[in-house]
């Protein structure tokens, strides 16, 4: 039988803008697109299932704000590549700022 799939344990604290909030799992390849052919070329079953995130509701929405879900799946499916992208990481350094219970207005 195979192993069972083991999801990240929830940290402390938004994996981006640290804060400590509440937090949300982002799943870094979107889950609607886990049956999609170019999606099963690039990541394994394993892959599409546990690469996530836990993030606060603010950072969340402005992921989805900025990209597609075809972008979160071929260009943003990490913490890293995620920062990459000015926009976001200039909004994670702003928040970071910001009180834990602090929700943007958009």
């Amino acid at each position: 039988m195979p192993e069972p799939i083991r999801l990240p344990p929830q940290p402390d604290a938004c994996e981006l803008c640290q804060r400590a909030a509440a937090l949300t799992r982002h799943h870094l390849i979107p889950k609607a697109l886990h049956d999609k052919a170019y999606v099963q070329k690039r990541f394994s079953k394993q892959q599409c299932i546990s690469a996530t995130l836990w993030v606060c509701r603010a950072c969340h929405n402005q992921i989805h704000r900025l990209f597609s879900e075809k972008q979160l799946a071929l260009t943003y499916h990490s913490r890293e590549a995620l920062l990459t992208d000015e926009r976001l990481r200039t909004f994670v350094e702003w928040l970071a700022t910001k009180p834990a219970g602090f929700m943007p207005r958009h």
